[in-house]
């Protein structure tokens, strides 16, 4: 049975999409079975893990809608070793379809359900707000994986995320729960990431990864070259802080 998690943060550009694409390939190298789901209609995790969103013949969109299933619409990721459900632009449209749909929060987990079989893991990379898209991601998942800044703003937007995490939990997932905050983008230079890394530490406790991914600029090109940077540099810096971050969510998930 696949454990299923959301990769959310309210707050944009704060890793989501680099952390879901490299923790995916850092899985699929562990020899992990992983299936990316894209849900962002930008359609980043898409192009990040080499797939071109502008020649889609069904993506996710037309799953959410009913108009096809996961087996026909996934896309192997030859670069990562892993599927892809992919997105495009399409899917900004998928939400106002949604509004009149039975089940309209369930549709992502529902459509899941026929494919659990296949795969140890799956991600859903969501878009960086409150839509009926992240709502469909958090009724799917176990559980949430929380990329964040080591900044003062970080810390605002994680109050509202687990608050929202709260009621979803309360009134349309029990089985949802934070798997962990993942520290991103970290600067060991600055004093400010120090401090917030342990306000986080001592908040939070073992609900924080020890994994911390640096900032790393071999992270960055990887997207432009549609590979995952785990494969694009696998010995970078970045590569290796998201190869240990798989070996750790495998740990975390035999204690779950």
């Amino acid at each position: 049975m696949a454990k299923i998690f959301c990769v959310a943060n309210q707050k944009g550009g704060v890793g989501k999409t680099t952390t879901s694409v490299n923790l995916a390939a850092g899985l699929a190298k562990l020899d992990q079975r992983v299936l990316l789901v894209d849900l962002d209609p930008q359609g980043n995790a898409t192009m990040g893990a080499g797939i071109n969103k502008a020649e889609l013949e069904s993506s996710i969109y037309q799953v959410l809608l009913g108009e096809s299933d996961v087996l026909g619409a996934r896309v192997r990721s030859e670069a990562g070793r892993f599927d892809v459900l992919p997105a495009n632009r399409e899917l900004a449209g998928a939400e106002v379809e949604m509004v009149s749909l039975e089940n309209r929060e369930r549709r992502l987990k529902d459509a899941l359900a026929a494919v659990d079989a296949d795969y140890d893991f799956i991600l859903v990379d969501c878009p960086p707000s409150l839509s009926l898209l992240t709502l469909n991601g958090l009724c799917a998942a176990h559980g949430v994986i929380i990329p964040m800044q080591c900044e003062y703003y970080a810390l605002e937007g994680l109050s509202d995320l687990v608050n929202t995490i709260k009621k979803v939990h309360a009134n349309l997932n029990t089985d949802l729960k934070i798997i962990g905050l993942l520290r991103v983008m970290f600067d060991p230079r600055m004093t400010l990431s120090q401090q917030v890394s342990n306000q986080l530490e001592q908040h939070f406790g073992d609900k924080v990864f020890k994994t911390i991914i640096p900032r790393n600029v071999r992270l960055a090109e990887a997207p432009s070259y549609g590979i995952p940077g785990v494969t694009f540099d696998p010995s970078s810096k970045g590569a290796q802080a998201y190869i240990a971050f798989g070996a750790e969510m495998v740990q975390r998930i035999k204690t779950m």
